[in-house]
């Protein structure tokens, strides 16, 4: 999910590589079936003791082994289920950091718009998962209201997206803009930054004396792709590297692609409770050495999504 005052809101996503087709209805299918916890995989498997930042975790979490990741794993490439388990581009960075921290990155299954309220309640350690870092977020404030809702979360930033539009096949009725979605049914995922996009963009319309954008909003990207394959929206909004997958994907290629340019390009951050500064701290620090060590730009190749990348981390360089 894109850097936006609104890819995924303060309470509340926005996420090309042939890796296999996946189904829009079958990946539907997949992300009913509940919370699942990604209990294999083979990062993190460097031992507390000989990993190069293993000093830097907090002493609980070294202990344990494990980092918790709450993560919506419904977002191509970014982050999906393959036989059980969690795969992607954020599964992958997770596996690099874990190798230099020396802990297990477990990811956790799980709506993104309550995922900020899992952390603030202690269930996982961080979010992984696509998520835009925006002012609105680190600060806790609902973007649609202004309201203080939270204490609001640190991020540390990976990786840049800007949010794209994905249309049919052929583009039948020939959006090239968000102009285009004026009075047209337009299907996104609820709490993304896209949504906050899309709404922007209503009242532009309205302003403009033209028709707001219908908006049909979904617990995951993957119904509101449907819906678009059925015709029953003109549009969805999502992050470029997702757009740009689906379109090569889907259908073999035959069902979706992707219009005009991106759309405020921001950050992809790590999202930590802002008390515990010392976690954040040490996934900056294993950030930044993958970077260096050239774990990062391989993974981004494996999943052609070069253009995202990062020269440093920064912590809540969106705006």
């Amino acid at each position: 999910m894109t850097a936006s005052s609104t890819r995924r809101t303060s309470t509340s996503r926005s996420r090309i590589a042939a890796v296999g087709a996946i189904a829009v209805a079958g990946t539907l299918i997949l992300t009913g079936c509940g919370d699942q916890t990604d209990k294999g995989g083979d990062g993190g498997s460097s031992s507390t003791s000989s990993a190069p930042l293993a000093s830097k975790l907090p002493a609980d979490i070294r202990k344990a082994g494990v980092i918790k990741v709450g993560s919506d794993i419904a977002y191509p490439p970014v982050e999906y289920m393959e036989n059980g388990k969690a795969v992607g581009v954020d599964p992958d960075i997770a596996d690099a950091l874990g190798k230099q921290l020396g802990v297990k990155f477990e990811f956790q299954n799980g709506k993104f718009d309550q995922l900020i309220v899992g952390l603030q309640a202690n269930r996982f350690n961080a979010i992984m998962s696509a998520m835009n870092d925006t002012k609105s977020r680190q600060d806790g404030v609902d973007s649609d209201t202004g309201q203080k809702v939270g204490n609001g979360v640190d991020f540390v930033d990976y990786f840049t997206a800007g949010t794209s539009i994905l249309v049919q096949k052929g583009n039948p009725k020939g959006v090239q803009s968000l102009d285009d979605l004026c009075g047209q049914v337009v299907a996104l995922q609820k709490g993304t930054t896209s949504e906050g996009i899309a709404k922007a963009q209503s009242t532009k319309c309205t302003k403009d004396g033209k028709k707001a954008i219908t908006l049909q909003t979904f617990d995951t990207d993957p119904e509101a792709l449907l819906r678009l394959k059925q015709g029953a929206s003109v549009a969805d909004l999502n992050d470029f590297p997702v757009a740009a997958y689906n379109a090569k994907t889907s259908g073999s290629g035959k069902d979706f692609e992707v219009v005009g340019e991106q759309i405020e390009a921001g950050p992809y951050g790590i999202a930590v409770s802002k008390e515990n500064t010392q976690l954040r701290d040490a996934i900056q620090a294993a950030v930044a050495a993958i970077i260096k060590n050239g774990d990062y730009q391989k993974i981004l190749e494996k999943w052609n999504v070069t253009q995202g990348a990062v020269t440093e981390s920064k912590i809540n360089g969106g705006s």
